[in-house]
């Protein structure tokens, strides 16, 4: 895609709304632990009325003398506990034996079995996938899950569909890196850390805010920037994001590019540089500087053809459709299809799999790729 002259400019964005005053305490309180269907319902939430906490607003001492225990040691579940042990808390792992326990053995922590874990542990982080939870959980965590402890998590997939139930006398928090994993351990090693966001789903110390903001703090997501939500507004998001936009809206809209090209003549090589390949790099504009700043520097065509034929591509309709996964999402229905996939072994997702590693998109990808492996 051909960029503009470096002389072209673009007028400034209009400056965000003035933030309104932070709700109170006991008015997030009230409202993170509202039913599912009220928090999801609200409308048009105003620029600015979210609270930001920053490194300053957060207390290591919270976890003074507290054992964490991560359970899991994949992508996040590596990332977090490096940077919390890095900032000085006690962390052990809680993971069955195989790979992820040797791994979690090699990088120096105390590993044992899950339920071991979660017995010594004073907070739960459970950072298994979200089918297993319900699974784990009643087998080996529910038992240890006493007065005084807390439980955590970094998607609240389980607690807002109730395939976990906590019971009274232990703190829930959510404590999620807006990133993958290995971007979370990068930029904490840079010295800096990736955005996130804290939510408290029962609070029976009074102090579980407190403790999900120094989790934060350790895991460097306050030098970033760590928003307050309810844990369903991250989970409906979460999933929203996921499912029409992200994977997805944005993997169909690649396929469908790429075989409309292919289709037409055009070689497969230049199809998935259009395509798939240049995707990247807008993305990679809009990630550090928004969507004005991108146009700023495609060209004059280019941008125009946004206007032109975006509208004409991804129609009103789409947005209706939206709304409609945003629904199924909201009433339990996707949870309940998934959760019911997943108990069958996943033999669709399996299935699919399959058939996007052999479309000719995958297959020109991988060799289209290699021209980009440093010999």
């Amino acid at each position: 895609m051909a960029t503009k002259k470096a002389t072209a400019t673009k007028t400034a964005a209009k400056k965000a709304a003035p933030a309104k005053k932070a709700c109170g305490k006991k008015a997030c309180a009230a409202k993170a632990s509202a039913p599912a269907k009220k928090a999801a319902a609200s409308k048009k939430v105003p620029v600015g009325s979210v609270k930001v906490y920053h490194e300053k607003d957060a207390d290591l001492g919270a976890l003074k003398g507290k054992t964490v225990a991560v359970l899991g040691y994949g992508a996040q579940g590596r990332a977090q506990a490096l940077c919390m042990r890095d900032s000085g808390v006690n962390v052990i792992i809680g993971v069955r034996p195989g790979k992820s326990f040797k791994a979690a053995k090699a990088d120096g922590f105390e590993v044992m079995p899950v339920d071991k874990a979660a017995k010594r542990a004073d907070i739960i982080h459970l950072l298994l996938p979200d089918e297993k939870h319900k699974e784990v959980y009643d087998a080996q965590i529910k038992k240890h899950v006493k007065p005084g402890k807390t439980l955590c998590c970094s998607h609240g997939f389980a607690y807002v569909f109730k395939t976990i139930v906590p019971p009274e006398g232990v703190d829930v928090i959510m404590v999620a890196p807006k990133g993958p994993g290995t971007e979370v351990r990068r930029v904490f090693e840079e010295g800096f850390g990736c955005p996130g966001l804290v939510a408290v789903f029962q609070d029976a110390s009074g102090t579980a805010l407190q403790t999900a903001l120094a989790i934060a703090k350790a895991e460097g997501l306050t030098r970033g920037g760590v928003l307050e939500c309810t844990m369903e507004q991250e989970t409906y998001e979460d999933l929203f994001g996921e499912q029409n936009v992200l994977c997805g809206g944005l993997v169909d809209l690649m396929k469908y590019g790429f075989e409309t090209l292919t289709e037409a003549g055009y070689p497969p090589e230049m199809a998935y540089f259009e395509c798939v390949h240049e995707a990247k790099l807008i993305v990679d504009i809009i990630y550090n500087k928004g969507i004005a700043a991108m146009n700023a520097v495609i060209s004059n065509t280019a941008e125009f053809g946004e206007y032109y034929n975006g509208p004409k591509i991804i129609t009103p309709d789409v947005k209706k459709r939206m709304k409609e996964s945003l629904e199924r999402i909201q009433s339990g229905k996707f949870a309940k299809d998934w959760l019911r996939e997943a108990a069958k072994g996943a033999p669709t997702l399996a299935k699919k799999r399959e058939q996007l590693s052999a479309h000719t998109v995958e297959v020109v990808g991988n060799e289209i790729r290699k021209m980009f492996e440093r010999k």
